[in-house]
């Protein structure tokens, strides 16, 4: 029970779980978190990174990347890719586990919540206007952001290094994730689309596979562009 596949897969499972878990709260019918807006969406995902990282070590990965961007970032800096398919494969794992705890945990909400747009809004993300290319730079200058500002924690203490991604996090979340909701990560909007596609969630509508792609690709070029700048740097 020691592992980084594990650590990985644990991790990014319990980021979901608090990460849509939150969102969950803000926008289905009847819970006690109705309508508390967009402050608490993000500061729920900052705490959710956090203690996702935390988790992740535990269970045996210390490098924490909990997202593919990540993982594909440290590689291109690197140059080291033996990794890179058992953590994409274990946080892809881990994003459809928390989608279905929160699945599990909201269960009398779904059928409460008439709206279907609110309910993916609790498994993925999509855009405030829906413009691809536009939305495609959101993330990958908000990955890109995410990228660049890790590549400086070797210079933060390792016992603050998970509260500072947290505030990355948080910051990028309120600062930048007006556009698209702050995906920066495909195994967060994946993961979760596909629960949503497989799952019986009561009176469900589209998964929006027409959209799933900005928020895989955009992270990703933004992740290879972060890690060939970081790559270069010396912080």
């Amino acid at each position: 029970m020691h592992s980084a596949f594990l650590g990985e897969l644990i991790g990014t499972a319990v980021l979901i779980y608090l990460g849509n878990g939150v969102v969950a709260n803000v926008l289905l019918k009847h819970s006690k978190g109705e309508n508390a807006g967009w402050m608490v969406i993000t500061t729920g995902w900052a705490m959710a990174v956090t203690i996702g990282i935390f988790v992740s070590t535990a269970f045996g990965s210390p490098a924490a990347h909990l997202n593919p961007a990540v993982t594909v970032a440290m590689a291109c800096k690197s140059g080291d890719w033996s990794n890179a398919g058992s953590f994409i494969l274990a946080q892809l794992l881990g994003g459809i586990l928390g989608a279905a705890l929160v699945w599990i945990h909201y269960h009398p909400h779904w059928e409460k919540t008439e709206d279907t747009g609110l309910k993916l809004a609790c498994f993925s993300t999509s855009p405030a206007i829906n413009k691809p290319i536009a939305n495609l730079m959101s993330e990958l200058l908000g990955t890109l952001l995410l990228i660049i500002v890790l590549g400086a924690l070797p210079s933060v203490p390792n016992q603050l290094g998970p509260y500072v991604v947290g505030l990355l996090v948080w910051a990028i979340g309120l600062s930048l994730g007006g556009t698209t909701g702050y995906a920066i990560n495909p195994a967060r909007d994946l993961g979760p689309r596909i629960a949503h596609a497989i799952l019986p969630i009561a009176g469900k509508g589209s998964s929006d596979w027409q959209y799933a792609w900005v928020p895989v690709v955009g992270p990703i070029i933004g992740a290879i562009i972060g890690g060939l700048v970081i790559a270069q740097l010396t912080y």
